[in-house]
């Protein structure tokens, strides 16, 4: 008799949280998802500081589990995961110290040349593997040493973000790989934490938990949740924690000469290699190594994405003018010929009080004709994100042991079809969108293979290739610039 298995994969982004559930066939290894909860989620900002309101956060995973129980909902095991770098501080009572620093928070601007006094930048890098980035985690702790931050006195675990709110789901901490491995603190040779540069940040090694692999089981649900909820002593699964390596879990391929794009606020592309690529040609183009599953390192770099339109809307919305995204696109693609262009990684865009004029400001600077519209600014913001896609990708070509055949792009931009097919323009190279829930379905096929469904990251591919609608886009001379 075959028997359903239901995982639940909490999604936790910087703009929005969400939880689906997974519904596996034991026998035929078939699954169907669907989406149970959904929340907004922004940083909160304290006298110029910049905040995650983990109490919100948590109150809103309560929230889902509480409608699972009224709804009598078996299930037999939960993920977390989030976004990477920020961490919280645990206390001896188990209690959260204060509210995690958000990596938008400008704290840390100018910080990793100061860092690079302590611990030279090639040494740093030639440990880690990881790009610079002021947000680290390790440029973070510096900052927040230079404080005088109370928390990070008093805190006797430091806890990466998916890493806190399973503690609270289980009272268990642990370090998960993946998630650590963004924190510019791991040795990417040995997935250790880098013991002289805990030293040189004077943290205690203890703060962290040992390193722990995708795929543990934490614990359970502490027995107050397990009773309000009605769920009982359901299992928490140390999923791959950082929503990227999640995400790329999901990828619908069957060979490994592809490039991935998670498509997103922030747009990561990158490779899956065997090992880390560490050498003069990375760290010149400031390419990062971080965890995958089974052993595997995500080479990427880190692309701003989709960050630049969700602070127009915003900043349009206050001056009265609200758009859909499939208003956006049409607005694009109306003003596919204006030529105005950005680099989409300027830090001028990380966290402007206007992005709509930080852009027309940017363009100005260079000398190109000041957008007539929003249309505009979209066409600007799309197309300078294809070419900035095509140049990341050669880079990438350079340094892959192997030859890219094709890019896919996962995550919600999956379902951008201007900017794909733009994209795909761009790189002269054919583009495979879809899933555009990569990363919950990521979440959900660790807990599959924690649960023993499956057993690697190519049958969790097959099978995800045999579920999901993928669309494709071949290189066209229409909107090639």
């Amino acid at each position: 008799m075959q028997q359903e298995r239901k995982f639940l994969a909490f999604d936790c982004g910087a703009t929005s949280g969400r939880a689906l559930m997974g519904t596996f066939n034991d026998n035929a290894l078939d699954f169907t998802m669907e989406e149970v909860y959904r929340f907004p989620n922004q940083t909160v900002e304290v006298e110029g500081r910049y905040y995650w309101d983990v109490d919100y956060i948590y109150g809103h995973i309560l929230q889902c589990l509480s409608d699972m129980g009224r709804r009598q909902v078996r299930i037999d095991s939960i993920g977390i995961d989030t976004w990477g770098v920020d961490f919280g501080c645990i206390g001896d009572d188990g209690g959260v110290l204060g509210m995690p620093r958000a990596y938008r928070d400008p704290y840390t601007v100018g910080v990793p040349q100061k860092f690079f006094d302590v611990v030279p930048h090639d040494e740093l890098y030639a440990l880690t593997g990881i790009q610079t980035m002021d947000f680290n985690t390790v440029f973070q702790l510096y900052a927040q040493k230079e404080e005088g931050c109370e928390a990070l006195r008093s805190a006797k675990h430091l806890l990466f973000m998916p890493d806190l709110l399973t503690c609270l789901l289980t009272g268990k901490v642990v370090c998960e790989y993946t998630v650590a491995s963004t924190s510019g603190l791991m040795d990417q040779h040995t997935h250790r934490l880098v013991p002289s540069l805990l030293q040189a940040l004077h943290l205690d090694e203890q703060l962290f938990p040992p390193v722990s692999q995708p795929g543990m089981v934490v614990g359970t649900l502490r027995a107050d949740i397990a009773l309000t909820s009605g769920l009982g002593p359901v299992p928490v699964v140390s999923v791959a924690g950082h929503d990227t390596a999640s995400a790329i879990i999901a990828v619908p391929t069957e060979t490994e000469h592809f490039a991935y794009l998670s498509s997103g606020t922030w747009s990561l592309m990158g490779i899956e290699v065997h090992k880390p690529i560490i050498d003069e040609k990375s760290a010149r183009l400031n390419f990062t190594n971080e965890g995958g599953i089974e052993g595997t390192t995500r080479f990427l770099k880190n692309i701003t994405g989709m960050w630049l339109v969700e602070q127009c809307r915003k900043a349009w919305k206050r001056q009265g003018r609200e758009y859909t995204y499939n208003e956006i696109t049409t607005l694009a693609l109306s003003a596919a010929a204006y030529q105005g262009r950005i680099n989409p990684d300027n830090p001028r865009f990380a966290n402007p009080a206007d992005m709509d004029d930080e852009i027309r400001h940017d363009l100005a600077e260079k000398g190109f004709p000041p957008p007539a519209n929003d249309a505009e600014v979209l066409s600007c913001i799309y197309h300078s994100l294809a070419e900035r896609y095509k140049e990341v990708l050669d880079m990438l070509q350079e340094m892959a042991p192997f030859a890219i055949e094709r890019l896919h792009i996962i995550g919600g931009g999956a379902a951008n079809e201007l900017l794909n097919q733009w994209t795909a323009d761009a790189i002269g190279m054919p583009v495979v969108a879809g899933p555009s829930e990569a990363t919950a379905i990521g979440n959900l096929m660790m807990q599959a293979k924690a649960a023993g469904l499956v057993k690697d990251r190519w049958e969790m591919r097959r099978m995800i290739a045999e579920t999901v609608t993928m669309r494709r886009y071949v290189p066209t001379k229409t909107n090639k610039q």
